[in-house]
């Protein structure tokens, strides 16, 4: 096996014996802790979104931890997530890594999550008293083959956050700690409504986005689809003039998105 002795697992099954078993929830938190060793948990939040950074939390719960509510924070409400969040900070060693919208568009987003993943486990690694002897990945494969931390062995594999409390908590974080980036950028950047969507493709973000265009804040890439990119880049082009003419929002106003954004 090659350095880092990455596995691919599928779902929810793994190898063994040249069949696929099921695996158990947290099966690797308890496979670890059994042998006195720690375990380290990498998960993103913003990946979908169409402005602001994507955020990597890497996060090594203490070992048989007991931390209850540790599970996708999709599925959380904002309040559970609020409460949990702080258990999971004293109750670990944890990093975070940032991946800001402009870096998203230079190096695209799955190369960007690997540069936020790699940041967020290099951190904490240097903080941790002690290295973790596996390392569990939702669903993307990260490598540190060209790193001091290339002997350690890595999982990665889809719907980590309902199979690894550490994965779990990971999210957690990572999710409260994007949100709050997203709650600053509410003010220097205004008529955006940051705060509400924190990014993601919502009705509201899509009208901000039609009446002011895009901001700093968003991902370039990402906005190609919309309509009103090309009244940026080139008010004068044919398609421009198309869009003009041909949409009316509301109020009187010119739409700059299909009726299938809306």
């Amino acid at each position: 096996m090659e350095n880092n002795q990455i596995v691919k697992l599928d779902y929810n099954i793994a190898p063994r014996k040249g069949r696929y078993i099921k695996i158990p929830k947290n099966f690797f938190e308890n496979r670890e802790w059994a042998k006195n060793e720690l375990i380290c948990g990498i998960d993103e939040v913003g990946r979908g979104c169409l402005a602001g950074p994507l955020v990597v939390a890497a996060v090594i719960l203490f070992p048989n931890s007991r931390l209850k509510m540790l599970k996708d924070s999709k599925i959380l409400t904002q309040e559970e997530l609020i409460s949990i969040a702080p258990r999971i900070i004293e109750n670990s060693w944890f990093s975070y890594g940032i991946i800001n919208n402009t870096d998203i568009d230079r190096f695209n987003i799955w190369n960007g999550t690997l540069i936020a993943m790699k940041q967020a486990i290099m951190n904490l690694f240097a903080i941790c008293p002690k290295l973790p002897s596996t390392v569990l990945v939702d669903a993307l494969p990260v490598s540190l083959s060209n790193t001091i931390y290339k002997d350690i062995e890595i999982q990665y594999f889809a719907k980590g956050e309902s199979l690894s409390k550490s994965i779990a908590a990971a999210s957690i974080i990572a999710k409260v700690k994007r949100d709050s980036l997203m709650g600053l950028y509410d003010s220097p950047i205004p008529k955006y409504s940051f705060a509400k969507h924190k990014g993601y493709g919502t009705s509201i973000h899509k009208e901000s986005l039609s009446l002011n265009g895009s901001s700093i804040l968003h991902r370039k890439s990402y906005l190609k689809k919309f309509d009103y990119l090309f009244l940026q880049d080139d008010p004068t082009s044919p398609k421009a003039e198309f869009i003009l003419s041909s949409s009316k929002g509301r109020a009187g106003q010119t739409s700059i998105f299909s009726s299938k954004d809306l």
